[in-house]
């Protein structure tokens, strides 16, 4: 057996050549998002959008006021960027340069522009944060630990405190704000398309209460679009003492794992991966209590991730990679859809529907 530890398959040529791209490719990767947290940080995509969606490379040094000494790196950074699909670039039929415009991809990092599609500057910022590729950068040491469950995560173990937990901000305020703004931002995301594509599940309720719903924003867009709904949203005291008391929406403090508000439906919109299955279960069963029966329209609305290959290699890898920032940063998970499965039966229902129209991320109606 020794013998054959010692030997191991040649591959040809062009897989050897291959396979040394791909290396570099996986070892790099990093590079594309410290150069997309760099876009970012030096607010490109704004710029862009407020020189009338296209810009010159000369454009964007003057608009950023850039050393003109940069100017070749900024050109290695942006052709970087459109490779990665951040941006596009056109040739200007006149002087033959280059001409760089906004993709589906950065037009969401926009900043001041009031739409639909809440900028996701912030999440950037924070899944790129110091603090986050320090845990990463520390997952080997992790591994070898053997800690007691429930297992924190390398974040937790490295830094001391969760994210979003309430000692955050005394080791990092500025980390604390900035990952609070991400979460908002990445939660916020695409509520016009849930209500478009997945409208129907809304239909006929009288009653909604969104837990963890933070300032409200979902829930003030259910209530202009079903204004027969009465809406509830169910946060920590710190979130409810911030959020607009506009009428539209109720707010109530407190905390999910002990009581959820009654209502027809209750909605946990980006939540439970942030938690182990046990709390999932813990959380679930609270919320069964919150709901009447099926048959008179009682259901959770769970809108997160299910992971599988279905949708595609890209989709499936932006899931999978979801999921490690689970790993690293939290104690949760993303689940596939035997897991979510496996929770909805513990937690005591009887059947549940998923609907996939949503990219990346699910509709699941979960019924008692």
């Amino acid at each position: 057996m020794a013998a054959q530890a010692d030997t191991i398959e040649v591959p040809t040529d062009a897989e050897l050549l291959q396979a040394q791209a791909d290396l570099w490719r996986h070892s790099l990767y990093y590079l594309s998002s410290m150069g997309l947290r760099c876009a970012v940080q030096l607010q490109i995509p704004t710029t862009i959008h407020r020189l009338g969606g296209v810009a010159s490379l000369a454009d964007l040094m003057a608009a950023l006021s850039l050393p003109s000494v940069k100017m070749p790196f900024l050109h290695r950074l942006m052709r970087v960027l459109v490779t990665s699909g951040v941006f596009a670039v056109d040739k200007d039929s006149e002087s033959g340069g280059e001409l760089y415009r906004l993709t589906p991809l950065s037009r969401i990092l926009v900043d001041g522009v009031t739409d639909e599609h809440h900028s996701q500057k912030y999440f950037v910022l924070a899944v790129t944060a110091p603090h986050c590729a320090e845990a990463a950068l520390g997952l080997a040491d992790w591994f070898k630990k053997d800690l007691e469950p429930p297992v924190p995560s390398p974040f937790e173990d490295m830094h001391g405190a969760p994210v979003f937990d309430e000692r955050t901000p005394l080791m990092d305020e500025e980390f604390d704000a900035v990952a609070n703004e991400g979460l908002a931002a990445h939660d916020n995301l695409g509520i016009a398309t849930i209500l478009r594509e997945c409208g129907d599940i809304f239909k006929g309720l009288e009653s909604l209460t969104d837990c963890c719903g933070g300032d409200g924003t979902t829930a003030r867009a259910l209530v202009k679009a079903y204004p027969h709904i009465k809406c509830t949203v169910l946060d920590l005291p710190k979130v409810i003492d911030k959020a607009p008391k506009d009428g539209v929406v109720n707010y109530v403090a407190g905390d999910l794992f002990h009581t959820v508000p009654s209502s027809q439906a209750v909605m946990l919109k980006l939540v439970l991966h942030f938690w182990s299955d046990e709390d999932c279960v813990k959380i679930l069963t609270q919320c069964k209590k919150a709901i009447p029966p099926h048959d008179e329209g009682g259901k959770i609305i769970i809108i997160d991730i299910v992971i599988g290959p279905s949708l595609g290699p890209i989709m499936f890898e932006a899931q999978l990679l979801m999921d490690m920032l689970m790993m690293v940063t939290t104690r949760g998970v993303q689940r596939s859809e035997n897991d979510w499965r496996k929770l909805f039966m513990e937690a005591g229902f009887k059947d549940y529907k998923i609907v996939r129209k949503l990219g990346a991320r699910c509709v699941i109606e979960v019924y008692p």
